[in-house]
């Protein structure tokens, strides 16, 4: 796919949904920006992509709500007459680490976090399906999690959220072919505001014992995962229906000394 194709990034407002729409934006692509509330960040990362050149276009719309996606994507055909990717990165958490601890959710937890993380993800691809289909060709990224494949993270519920997410992935990697490409990119620690907020006083010190178990050494940036996410999109013209995992080498262990 070539400069001035078009991608909607749902969650764009901050961190890794932020550095894709600038990473798109700087190889010349058209982005929308979503938000639900964050909407100053959001105009901050339409100023990042337009400094690059890029094209931008914001939105308020809650993906878990079928009628704001498709809304969401008319708007975006309306303006540019087409649709050639979609990163869905919006996602939400109900924090209870202790995972032992069954009290620590509800029913109404896992269909909230559901509503967004799976049920928002599908309706997006719903949404923007059928231009691509008619163009005949299309690529998506869904903004999984490691917590989806080792059940680990902020809860069950996430964990739950992101496995369903991943197995939707491959699930519509085979019924969206020929034309459409989607895989996921499954991050572990990522530097992100998201992940403080949710973490709290304690993240100094989870960023830290990531890293020194992981063979890299390191955690991860919201521009590290773009990088993957866009490669994803913009390129592997026959990668489909994959799960990259991107943790630093966290799920091999640290190196031996």
């Amino acid at each position: 796919m070539s400069a001035g194709n078009v991608c909607i990034i749902t969650g764009s407002a901050t961190g890794i949904g932020a550095a894709c729409a600038v990473e798109l934006a700087r190889r010349g692509w058209r982005t929308v920006i979503n938000f639900t509330k964050s909407e100053a960040e959001a105009q901050q990362t339409a100023r990042e992509c337009e400094k690059h050149g890029g094209e931008t276009l914001l939105i308020r719309a809650d993906v878990s709500q079928d009628a704001d996606c498709r809304r969401m994507a008319d708007a975006t055909l309306q303006k540019w007459g087409r649709i050639d990717g979609l990163i869905n990165n919006a996602g939400i958490t109900k924090v209870a680490f202790n995972h032992a601890d069954l009290n620590a959710l509800s029913a109404e937890d896992f269909q909230k976090v559901y509503s967004v993380n799976v049920v928002g993800a599908f309706q997006m691809i719903r949404a923007v399906e059928p231009s691509m289909r008619q163009q005949g060709h299309g690529s998506i990224v869904n903004v999984s999690s490691r917590a989806g494949i080792d059940s680990i993270g902020t809860s069950i519920a996430y964990a739950a959220s992101k496995g369903a997410l991943n197995t939707m992935t491959m699930g519509l990697a085979r019924a969206l072919g020929p034309e459409i490409r989607v895989n996921a990119v499954c991050p572990g620690f990522v530097e992100t505001r998201w992940l403080q907020q949710a973490i709290g006083d304690k993240y100094d010190k989870a960023r830290t014992r990531f890293a020194s178990n992981s063979a890299l050494q390191k955690t991860s940036t919201p521009e590290d995962i773009a990088d993957v996410a866009v490669w994803l999109l913009t390129g592997a013209p026959t990668v489909t229906g994959e799960l990259i995992l991107v943790d630093g080498g966290n799920r091999l262990g640290a190196p031996p000394r």
